[in-house]
């Protein structure tokens, strides 16, 4: 029987897998201009965003149809166009301004929930995954009743929008959920 950290690191190598494939089948085709997402949010066109983000969601499922992630309960998302118009406008109020590809780094997101023990070890091949992966970074967030670890897809271009896998501990699953339906939200009115 597989392992949770087998699992873990199957579905870290598939979603690094879809991400090249999806970037490279939507930014590669000479239909879509390719903008350098490392710049700030004024150099980026909201339609640019919202364009990618429409595409997405209407693609995603053609290519987990085809990846292996047999046995792995995860969840995912493609982020609403409200939500991603929120944090745009939300960081352009901002003094300091950062770059697309750290801003919208989850316009695809998925999770995993794991005991303990099995987070503990991911933490501890984290490093080595970045390294074997090419991921484009990953961090413990532990912040306002809010613990989870997010990991990075980016396939070394700052032409991709970035992906998110985030991975929580089931004991942090209740508050998380609360945690994000208050703050993560606002954009319902």
């Amino acid at each position: 029987m597989e392992s949770n950290l087998h699992k873990t690191e199957r579905l870290i190598r598939e979603i690094n897998r879809i991400h090249a494939q999806y970037s490279q089948d939507y930014f590669e085709t000479g239909k879509v201009e390719k903008i350098n997402l490392s710049h700030t949010l004024c150099s980026v066109p909201t339609e640019h965003i919202l364009s990618y983000r429409l595409n997405l969601h209407e693609a995603i499922n053609d290519y987990l149809a085809f990846a292996d992630t047999r046995g792995i309960d995860f969840f995912y998302r493609v982020k609403t166009a409200e939500s991603i118009r929120d944090k745009i406008s939300r960081y352009l109020a901002r003094e300091n301004q950062y770059p697309v590809n750290n801003i919208l780094n989850d316009i695809f997101g998925a999770r995993l929930i794991w005991p303990s023990e099995t987070v503990s070890e991911i933490l501890e091949k984290l490093d080595d995954w970045k390294t074997g992966y090419g991921l484009k970074n990953w961090y413990l967030r532990d912040i306002d009743g809010y613990i989870g670890v997010h990991i990075y897809f980016k396939n070394s271009s700052n032409f991709y929008y970035p992906w998110e896998l985030q991975i929580w501990d089931e004991k942090d699953a209740k508050a998380n959920i609360e945690n994000h339906m208050a703050y993560k939200r606002d954009f319902v009115r």
